[in-house]
């Protein structure tokens, strides 16, 4: 079977220069056709894997990816598949690829427990090794696991925060979560208000989805609770909680008026970027309010372009959009 241009469609177009490397990505920024379900996101996953031999290659070879999306372990969950590789050896093989910089080794796309099961069972490890520039290993690993290992909204939105903190841009960020611009907002304000330190306190928090996480942020993100916030974490009881319970007893804590949380307006931040490179947008929109900036070679003229188009611009989205208002 052919193995040429297997992640085609898979990666930003030109972002690999490489021949036996992948060549186009068609999911580039969050408006574009962004993967809408988690049976198409597995599918999406599983291209990574398929017509490419799998290999065997002992645990001690094998490192973590450099970005991590778990917070704490899931002791039953582990238990379950180290139980299930047991008796019936390692089903769906991992994704690796040539370590970027350790001659020999390799780096961990997909597939972390199953390297700890294997290491834990002293088995080797079944998987496949693709080369992959960094861009390409975490979208393949944002979405393998947002398909596959029920990653909390707090572990999908510090993985999120990780990203942007390693210089990549919210188009990519929506891609590896198959999440759109108005949800990766929401994860950065609710990172940008809660100190990663607390976050890290909480832990993954299975049962807490994103509006209460958002209310929790507006509470711990007030500087009149951050010293109220560092005292119950270090409380003796905190520490012995779950982590379902750690979070209530924080917002309980910071709420006690028992009150509906006032949710703050979240700015929709996005970017684009031509083929040629030769203009660089962010733009950020509150429903109310859209602001626009641009840089690169020709960010001057082309600003003054739409600014000397303004009218036309406009009457062109009132007949396609049909309103006034």
């Amino acid at each position: 079977m052919a193995r040429k241009n297997l992640l085609a469609g898979l990666v930003d177009d030109g972002e690999v220069s490489q021949a036996d490397q992948p060549q186009t990505y068609p999911m580039r920024g969050a408006s574009r056709s962004m993967v809408r379900s988690l049976d198409e996101l597995s599918k999406q996953a599983e291209k990574f894997l398929e017509g490419e031999a799998v290999v065997e290659l002992t645990p001690d070879v094998i490192d973590s990816s450099f970005v991590s999306d778990r917070m704490d372990g899931d002791s039953d969950q582990f238990e379950e598949l180290k139980q299930a590789i047991a008796e019936r050896g390692q089903d769906t093989p991992i994704l690796v690829r040539p370590h970027p910089v350790a001659e020999g080794r390799y780096q961990i796309v997909f597939g972390h427990r199953r390297v700890r099961v294997a290491r834990e069972l002293g088995l080797k490890v079944r998987a496949v090794v693709k080369k992959l520039d960094d861009r390409t290993h975490i979208i393949a690993q944002g979405q393998e696991n947002s398909a596959r290992s029920n990653l909390t909204f707090i572990e999908r939105a510090s993985f999120a925060r990780r990203l942007e903190n390693l210089g990549y841009d919210r188009g990519v960020i929506s891609s590896s979560l198959a999440a759109n611009a108005a949800a990766v907002s929401k994860m950065m304000s609710i990172t940008e208000r809660i100190p990663a330190s607390v976050i890290e306190a909480i832990g993954s928090a299975p049962a807490v989805g994103r509006e209460r996480w958002l209310e929790l942020s507006l509470l711990a993100g007030k500087d009149a609770n951050a010293e109220k916030v560092r005292e119950l974490m270090f409380e003796p009881t905190f520490a012995s909680l779950n982590s379902d319970a750690r979070f209530d007893h924080l917002f309980k804590a910071l709420n006690k008026a028992g009150k509906p949380v006032k949710k703050a307006v979240t700015n929709v931040k996005d970017t684009w970027q031509p083929a040629d490179k030769g203009v660089s947008a962010q733009f950020t929109n509150t429903g109310k309010a859209f602001a626009l900036s641009m840089k690169s070679k020709n960010a001057g003229r082309f600003g003054q372009f739409l600014a000397g188009n303004l009218d036309r611009l406009y009457a062109e989205f009132l007949s396609v959009d049909g309103k006034g208002d």
